[in-house]
């Protein structure tokens, strides 16, 4: 027999869904059998699948340990991190027992699951840097918000379920302010401005889901923007962004509607400027960096507020 107490980090969820968290090779056929069987109880009773669990509840499973270990066994990752890979500290701008704040490298994924493929994600770098420092049957740090790949700076890290809840909670009801810092082409015709267009995802466009601006069909975005610089090498501008909504690629569409699309960016921006930046400057991705977060903390309940330094490939061009 196994035997699980639940914590705060594992409750709140169906003890279907626990089990076939806590064995990822089960189908859930074989979870509900278990149940059927009575090979499964919570506090020494037989509970519906759908039932949910509270933290204290005791989980009891009746089952031989060799099966169990079959059930559980995770199999070796596809890939093979080597030392260098890992989570630099130096990258790390904030943590505590709740949260961690990353300042992402361009040409990072976030999560294996955006792009379908083996590469090194900051989740897993994440998840190898915490290693066995959280305690928990089911739950494992997670994103709270997502960057694009080439886009570097802040991302969030819920390390528990119960400030995760909280953050997802203010995310959607646009309680996190969002600043980002872009390198673009040229100025727009307003030192500030806000750009209210709605966007549109293309559902089959090729290697790359691509947003156009219609505002017929399209989803409410909303941009904030003030130019900080000019004439950085004679065409180049710094635009802060501060986001009202956080649609897919809001930035990279609404500047460009502008006229001043980001230094780099190969979807939405010019390819010939980018080739030149290229050449002359080693831009090889779009200048995009989400350089400060403003929230209420989950537990402390106070307002913080951080920052993430450039990376070099824009701190040297922007001379910062």
């Amino acid at each position: 027999m196994k035997q699980f107490t639940i914590t705060s980090n594992d409750s709140g969820q169906r003890l279907d869904k626990f089990l076939k968290k806590l064995m990822p090779n089960a189908a859930l056929s074989l979870i509900y059998k278990l149940n059927r069987k009575n090979n499964v109880k919570v506090n020494r009773k037989r509970e519906d699948n759908e039932y949910k669990l509270q933290e204290g509840d005791n989980v009891q499973l009746f089952i031989k340990d060799e099966e169990y270990d079959l059930l559980t066994i995770i199999s070796k990752p596809l890939v093979q991190k080597s030392d260098k890979e890992g989570l630099n500290r130096k990258d790390i701008v904030y943590e505590d027992g709740e949260l961690l704040i990353v300042n992402k490298n361009p040409g990072v994924i976030v999560h294996p699951g955006d792009f379908k493929t083996t590469e090194l994600s900051l989740i897993a770098q994440v998840q190898d840097y915490l290693g066995s420092k959280l305690n928990s049957l089911t739950f494992k740090p997670s994103l709270i918000h997502r960057i694009d790949k080439d886009t570097s700076g802040i991302v969030m890290i819920a390390k528990t379920k119960p400030s995760l809840d909280v953050m997802l909670k203010a995310l959607q009801s646009n309680k996190i302010e969002k600043v980002y810092l872009a390198v673009c082409l040229g100025v727009p015709p307003e030192t500030r401005g806000v750009i209210r267009k709605k966007l549109r995802r293309l559902e089959h466009a090729e290697r790359e889901n691509k947003i156009v601006i219609d505002n017929e069909g399209g989803q409410t975005a909303v941009t904030h923007y003030q130019v900080l610089e000019t004439e950085i090498h004679g065409k180049y501008s710094l635009i802060e962004c501060r986001l009202e909504t956080g649609r897919m690629h809001q930035i990279r569409v609404h500047l460009a509607s502008l006229g001043c699309p980001i230094l780099g960016d190969n979807t939405y921006g010019n390819k010939q400027e980018n080739a030149f930046a290229k050449r002359t400057y080693g831009i090889g991705r779009q200048l995009l960096h989400a350089s400060r977060i403003r929230f209420t903390h989950p537990s402390k309940k106070t307002e913080v507020s951080y920052t993430a330094k450039l990376k070099e490939d824009m701190a040297e061009l922007v001379g910062r």
